[in-house]
């Protein structure tokens, strides 16, 4: 009951005029950013978190949670219409989506898309209010060895499960361990890693690190691969919904919240393994196979209601224990702790009015994207045919004002282009960019977390296995990982001819 009452004072927060402004900005630049091929809302949110110091912390948090919902939902528009994904969790979207569209049947498509997306949301935000508490104060009696060993769970499956390779996520992984041990030592007062650099004697600012791979290297690497030419969009066709696509599709609506929303609440889960999933899901139970691969719109109903639900399933562990397992949920800590606010289980009693403003407003953010999505189309239809050279030259100028505006000093800028050229070869070469932010991110925790350990066992390394918890999270590892490498022996095998 009183987790109903913190809700309820939490809409009364977001309902105020200035934050219903804000939740509403922030909606239409992750719809706009979703709709937008190359740039999603990892980068977004980067690229607006030096912008955002001027905000109060609610207003911020609001702003970036609508991105964040924004680009799940905008993504779709792209992947139907152009087909190219504007976000990776939107590429199961294009298979049947596209094929809808240049079928005539585009406005069907995305209007199951929004729909689904919305009814997604709208379950699994109630699951998040609902699961969100009970875990916080289950993870308030973890000790020191029990975090480490989510931390451990939270490195290994972020970099295993990533990208093309395990050694890749690894190398990536240890990239953003390495920049989070740059600086002083708290512990002895001695700098490490520092190169005699006094600019670096107060480590690398988390936020320049989200900018530089996320906005600069990304807007690098788009860049090197743009083609010029007129964008070919096609036409938004036929019937809105008809009685026969509300029939096919509310089944797969709630198929897809019930695997999107578990699935993200896990370490390296995500909406782009959710989204696969709810496809593959689709394909089996359809009563019309023979559709898929020609415009059928389960295809499209179920892998965006994953999308959605996924994303509210990825709040979990990042409001609760303070773990992000995608790109974005990283740089939304790095907001959060740019405000000096460190998610976790103590979240929701010492900053107990931000999260619930926070909750309330991916309910309120919901309903707007709705409204925006189907009457608004045309709009984004619009922003598709932006010429590339203006939109990414304009990333990288507002990503070098940003940095700049963080501490003034030019040497930020610096650090900002080396950190934005390694994340453009990072991407060249296929190493995943969300271990080395999550590394970064975690990594300074994690070591204190195994320093308490070993002060408070003498030494001892038993003591990082020794509690219930820990055991059970490292058995979840090993479960975790050997499902991934059946997996990935049975894509291979399916791959050899013969």
């Amino acid at each position: 009951m009183d987790n109903i009452t913190l809700l309820l004072d939490g809409f009364a927060t977001a309902m105020q005029p200035e934050y219903l402004l804000y939740a509403l900005l922030g909606v239409t630049l992750g719809t706009a950013v979703g709709v937008l091929p190359g740039i999603g809302p990892a980068m977004t949110v980067a690229l607006l978190l030096p912008l955002t110091y001027t905000l109060e912390p609610t207003a911020a948090i609001i702003i970036f949670a609508g991105i964040y919902y924004g680009g799940m939902y905008g993504g779709s528009t792209t992947s139907i219409l152009l087909n190219t994904p504007g976000e990776s969790s939107s590429i199961v979207t294009a298979l049947e989506g596209n094929k809808m569209a240049k079928a005539g049947r585009g406005a069907a498509a995305l209007a199951t898309a929004a729909i689904g997306s919305f009814v997604a949301g709208t379950i699994a935000t109630v699951l998040l209010t609902v699961l969100a508490p009970t875990i916080a104060d289950l993870a308030v009696t973890l000790g020191p060895p029990d975090y480490f060993a989510l931390m451990v769970v939270a490195f290994i499956t972020v970099a295993a499960l990533l990208g093309s390779s395990i050694s890749r996520g690894l190398a990536s992984l240890a990239l953003g361990l390495f920049l989070g041990l740059v600086g002083t030592d708290t512990l002895t007062g001695q700098p490490r890693l520092t190169l005699g650099l006094s600019t670096l004697s107060d480590g690398i600012d988390v936020v320049i690190v989200a900018v530089g791979v996320f906005a600069v290297g990304e807007a690098l690497y788009v860049a090197s691969r743009l083609r010029h030419g007129p964008v070919e969009v096609v036409p938004v066709g036929g019937k809105w919904m008809t009685k026969d696509f509300w029939a096919r599709s509310w089944k797969p609506w709630l198929r897809g919240t019930a695997i999107g929303f578990p699935i993200g609440t896990i370490p390296a889960g995500g909406a782009d393994v959710s989204t696969f999933l709810s496809y593959a899901a689709e394909k089996k139970l359809a009563k019309r196979p023979e559709e898929f691969g020609k415009g059928a719109i389960e295809g499209v109903a179920g892998p965006e209601a994953a999308n959605n639900a996924a994303a509210a399933g990825v709040l979990v562990p990042l409001l609760t224990l303070g773990l992000p397992t995608t790109a974005t949920a990283a740089v939304i800590v790095a907001a959060f702790q740019s405000y000096g606010i460190q998610p976790g289980p103590l979240l929701f009693t010492n900053n107990s009015a931000l999260v619930w403003a926070l909750i309330a407003s991916l309910y309120i953010g919901n309903v707007m994207l709705l409204v925006l999505n189907l009457p608004l189309i045309k709009i984004w239809v619009k922003v598709l045919q932006i010429p590339r050279p203006y939109l990414y030259a304009g990333i990288l100028l507002f990503a070098a004002l940003g940095t700049y505006a963080v501490n003034f000093i030019v040497e930020d800028l610096i650090v900002l282009l080396v950190i934005g050229v390694v994340g453009f070869f990072m991407r060249r070469h296929g190493y995943p960019i969300a271990p080395a932010v999550v590394g970064m991110i975690l990594g300074p925790m994690a070591e204190e977390q195994l320093r308490r350990t070993l002060t408070i066992s003498q030494g001892d390394p038993v003591a990082l296995v020794d509690s219930p918890f820990a055991m059970v999270a490292y058995g979840i590892l090993a479960v975790i990982l050997l499902s991934a490498a059946v997996l990935r022996f049975r894509r291979s095998r399916e791959k050899v001819p013969a």
